[in-house]
């Protein structure tokens, strides 16, 4: 495992029991952000990066009992704290990492990943591995339930000229790497980002 995954794997270890305490009104950002997919009921969906899952019942409500919902992560305290909520009954709970999926290409149909991007190690190629699973046409969303300033002011620190998220960076980033992006909010309350696979 490389120094970058055992870092991520320590950091959400270390927070796993007592993540979802610590952020428990995003439920209606996660809802709102899981809409903006547009999800057909049937629809076969993936939480990249899912930790303690709570994204996997509004995915769930979205595809409804005859679609598919996955989720990965790179942390199994993660995972079990999403077992611990009862979450593992609207999905398949993945021990994996995001960069290798156990998953066949154009399979899905969307990816969601909350703040999925700012821990990948190469976000390009990352990036690409995503759009390998989904099939053209659909959807990948980048989601966070506070805007960059808002998580910057949280954690204490000025936004830089290099986040990834900004849209000047991540515009040609999703370019790059299959995607194309169709949308892009970052306020106070959310940061948003939308984008399609491209054949």
């Amino acid at each position: 495992m490389s120094d970058d995954h055992t870092r991520v794997q320590e950091f959400f270890a270390a927070r796993a029991a007592d993540w979802d305490s610590r952020f428990p009104d995003d439920g209606p950002a996660y809802r709102a952000a899981v809409a903006e997919l547009g999800l057909a009921p049937g629809a076969r969906v993936l939480d990249a990066g899912c930790g303690t899952g709570r994204a996997l019942p509004a995915l769930r409500d979205a595809v409804g009992p005859s679609g598919t919902v996955l989720g990965a992560d790179l942390t199994p305290a993660m995972l079990e704290a999403a077992v611990g909520a009862g979450r593992q009954s609207c999905g398949q709970l993945l021990l994996a990492d995001v960069a290798r999926l156990p998953v066949r290409a154009r399979a899905l149909d969307a990816v969601f990943g909350a703040g999925l991007i700012a821990h990948l190690p190469d976000p390009a190629e990352n990036l690409r591995e995503l759009a390998r699973v989904v099939r053209p046409g659909g959807v990948l969303a980048l989601f966070h339930p506070v805007g960059r300033a808002a998580l910057a002011a949280r954690q204490g620190r000025r936004i830089t000229p290099d986040d990834l998220r900004a849209e000047g960076n991540l515009r040609p980033l999703l370019g790059g790497s299959g995607w194309r992006m169709t949308s892009y909010v970052d306020e106070d309350t959310r940061f948003l980002a939308l984008a399609l696979r491209q054949d």
